[in-house]
């Protein structure tokens, strides 16, 4: 196992440190800026554009965050960053511009948003962006085969399983994924507690919560859970 225990140390920002997409947009380039001034670990979602480029962005179309028709699968990188997010200054970033941007200064937990059989070369792809980064990285997805491709490349980065849920039946299928010697896990934080994670967490398995909005759910994190994902408020004023 490949040791995930920085992911307990600082709250991790949403999609980056936005303002719920108001003058701040969620997966850009000034969201990430806003967590590295504030000391924020930073998460983030990939898709896999069309040139074989991983981009950051969340959606599986463009409508909600660039107001256009259109997969965003179906377009290049280089077309991708020319797309306004919200109407703002800000274009949609490839993988590599988000490290440029970083350099290491904050932690990063990155989401892989997969599509099956369709993700021919996304994972080594994004290996080759990371390749020789210095800083802290994790990755994580809710999709099990590419959590199967990560381990088999030997990622040398904690690798999580991306969850929710609260019956047996997911338990099942949450099982079947740590036991390709995953390192953390990510779960909805009102799904907690439950015996899966009780479970991991005595296995000494890292377990942070998505997505937290106000300091109930950061109190409720903290019972059940190492760190939390949050958004929407600041957490250093409540603490």
């Amino acid at each position: 196992m490949t040791s995930a225990a920085w992911l307990k140390e600082q709250p991790v920002a949403h999609r980056g440190y936005h303002d719920m997409n108001k003058a701040v947009w969620e997966n850009t380039l000034s969201a990430f800026s806003r967590a590295i001034e504030a000391g924020f670990a930073i998460e983030c979602d990939l898709h896999y554009a069309s040139d074989g480029v991983p981009v950051v962005f969340h959606d599986e179309d463009l409508e909600r965050l660039c107001n256009l028709k259109g997969d965003v699968r179906d377009r290049t990188s280089k077309e991708l960053g020319l797309l306004s997010v919200g109407g703002t200054s800000d274009k949609i970033p490839t993988l590599k511009q988000l490290l440029d941007l970083v350099k290491g200064q904050v932690p990063l937990v990155i989401e892989l948003k997969g599509r099956e059989a369709d993700d021919e070369g996304f994972v080594e792809a994004v290996l080759e962006v990371l390749e020789g980064y210095e800083g802290k990285v994790a990755l994580m997805s809710f999709d099990h085969w590419l959590l199967r491709e990560l381990k088999a490349l030997n990622a040398p980065y904690p690798l999580g399983l991306t969850a929710g849920g609260n019956n047996p039946e997911e338990f099942e299928v949450h099982e079947k994924a740590m036991s390709l010697g995953l390192d953390f896990i990510s779960y909805f934080f009102a799904d907690l507690p439950n015996p899966f994670i009780t479970k991991q967490r005595e296995k000494g398995i890292v377990v942070i919560t998505w997505t937290v909005h106000d300091e109930k759910a950061r109190k409720h994190t903290f019972e059940n859970a190492d760190q939390m994902t949050f958004e929407g408020f600041d957490p250093r004023a409540s603490v």
